[in-house]
């Protein structure tokens, strides 16, 4: 056993530090769940506005997306991640179908997207997002919740 002296320093591991040593999620790793969030959320509006259905089943997609973007942030395998994971997938599900019923309504109010976006309430939204989902929609959103903690953690 060696033993650490003021001449002489303590040995270093050929390995390095310990990957557990690591500092946690960094400023890139948060823009990238944003970007994944935000990103595909858009992208999922302008599909289901372009085929004019909710397109439930990309609520999975997004989840994966989400877990992939946790990967590439450098996040630590575990429940943190995990949970990361769900929260940024139910983000992206109520943004993407907050814009989707703001698409349906920009069109017979004359308004663009954002300005729909902005005026539409939490009331009718609900109204209008129950009339616009399928059971098999609601089936995937929920479903889309367990991929991501799955595929996060």
């Amino acid at each position: 056993m060696t033993v650490a002296s003021p001449d002489r320093p303590a040995p270093r591991s050929a390995a390095g530090p310990r990957p557990d040593a690591r500092p946690g999620p960094r400023l890139y790793s948060w823009l990238l769940i944003a970007l994944g969030t935000f990103g595909f959320a858009a992208f999922w509006v302008l599909a289901a506005l372009a085929f004019d259905r909710q397109l439930g089943w990309m609520a999975v997609i997004g989840a994966l997306d989400i877990a992939w973007m946790l990967r590439l942030g450098g996040w630590r395998p575990g429940w943190k991640r995990a949970v990361a994971g769900v929260a940024a997938t139910t983000l992206t599900v109520a943004v993407a179908n907050w814009g989707i019923v703001a698409g349906q309504l920009s069109g017979p109010f004359g308004l663009d997207l954002l300005s729909s976006a902005g005026k539409l309430g939490p009331n009718l939204f609900l109204t209008l997002f129950q009339l616009a989902s399928s059971g098999l929609d609601l089936v995937f959103m929920v479903v889309a919740l367990a991929v991501a903690a799955f595929a996060s953690r």
